[in-house]
């Protein structure tokens, strides 16, 4: 039993993605969720967009429920992995490999930098000194217009780019490639929380005066896994740049790391498929509360009503209300803490029966 407990997991994820893999194979229609068929562009489109961001939000519950870091200046990394490869397509003329790498590198040296620097403080101040940093970068990036485009966003130079890479006749193709990417950072993720380095950060997360008294150096582990978050974080960028052939100035700013905050507290803290969940869950909603907004039943509705119905961060905003009032634990929290005191309730109960079935026994052997 407990083998198989062990099993379950492995195979639960092995299934998942494998029918994520041949989605764009089927003719599935989902009403109301996506735009089409499962194998049209339009639907490959934002599932994919959907996988880069459940990605960038299993890189930051990497911080926020592993090692309890608050950022506000992850979107920093999701940026450079983004403008990085951009840059180098287009300045440098590397091919597509080459220039993944060399941004990846990028963005693992500017994580290294500005987490050296932040940690320094804890809390509040290292969220203030983060979100300072990812400023620092919006603005870099909008005032550099030759360079990164400016306020109209940097495009994708396809010169290095695989044909089967390049344009909507490829969408198929470029959702594979944000399958992988949100499988590449679920394994790294797991890896990190198995490992001695997870237990670290965790720990720290707990009680870091006391493991710095057991002589531990957790502000160590807490940098490496600050640098692997943003390392990841910048694999999704790349993913995103080449999905939307370009990328632009928000995807550098504290906008974007709120947003992907809130993803994951609609998901859970501290629970991977949570993140993945609330990832894919937002993305969803944002992009279809987008298309509500414009349907011409809402435009047809009282002001009292079409005002906060055709504007879908209201509506983002009440949800994410109503989940952190109702649902404190996120989505999978709350399922877990179901199980877990279902759980308990099995295990008192079947206490229970084997004591009174010993009491029965005794009586007959008395």
């Amino acid at each position: 039993m407990r083998a198989s407990a062990r099993w379950t997991p492995l195979i639960v994820g092995v299934v998942v993605v494998v029918v994520l893999a041949i989605l764009p194979l089927l003719n599935l229609s989902i009403p109301g969720v996506l735009p089409g068929p499962t194998y049209t562009p339009g639907s490959l489109a934002l599932m994919s967009l959907c996988m880069v961001f459940a990605a960038l939000a299993l890189s930051y519950n990497l911080l926020l429920g592993t090692a309890g870091m608050l950022s506000f200046g992850h979107a920093l990394y999701f940026g450079a992995g983004a403008y990085g490869l951009g840059i180098l397509l287009q300045a440098a003329d590397l091919p597509l490999l080459p220039g993944v790498f060399a941004a990846l590198l990028g963005g693992m040296v500017i994580a290294v930098v500005t987490g050296a620097v932040a940690m320094r403080v804890n809390g509040i101040p290292f969220a203030m000194v983060t979100l300072a940093f990812a400023q620092a970068g919006s603005v870099l990036v909008r005032r550099n217009q030759a360079i990164t485009g400016g306020e109209e966003g940097l495009g994708l130079n396809t010169a290095g780019v695989p044909d089967w890479l390049v344009g909507v006749i490829n969408t198929r193709n470029l959702y594979w490639v944000s399958l992988a990417v949100v499988v590449i950072v679920y394994l790294v993720v797991l890896w990190v929380d198995r490992s001695n380095l997870g237990h670290l950060a965790a720990a720290a997360r707990e009680n870091d005066l006391r493991v710095r008294v057991l002589g531990l150096q957790p502000a160590r582990a807490k940098l490496i896994v600050f640098v692997i978050a943003g390392l990841c974080a910048s694999l999704a960028g790349i993913a995103y740049l080449l999905l939307q052939s370009g990328t632009q100035p928000s995807a550098v700013g504290a906008d974007l790391t709120i947003t992907v905050l809130v993803m994951v507290v609609l998901g859970g803290v501290g629970f991977r498929w949570g993140a993945i969940l609330g990832g894919v869950l937002y993305t969803i909603l944002d992009q279809r509360l987008t298309v509500l907004a414009r349907a011409d039943a809402i435009h047809q509705l009282p002001d009292v009503l079409r005002i906060p119905l055709s504007e879908p961060l209201f509506l983002l905003g009440i949800l994410f209300i109503l989940v952190v009032m109702f649902l404190p634990g996120g989505i999978a929290g709350t399922i877990d803490a179901a199980v877990r005191r279902r759980r308990g309730r099995a295990t008192a109960a079947t206490g229970l029966g084997s004591v009174d079935e010993g009491d029965l026994a005794e009586t007959a052997v008395r």
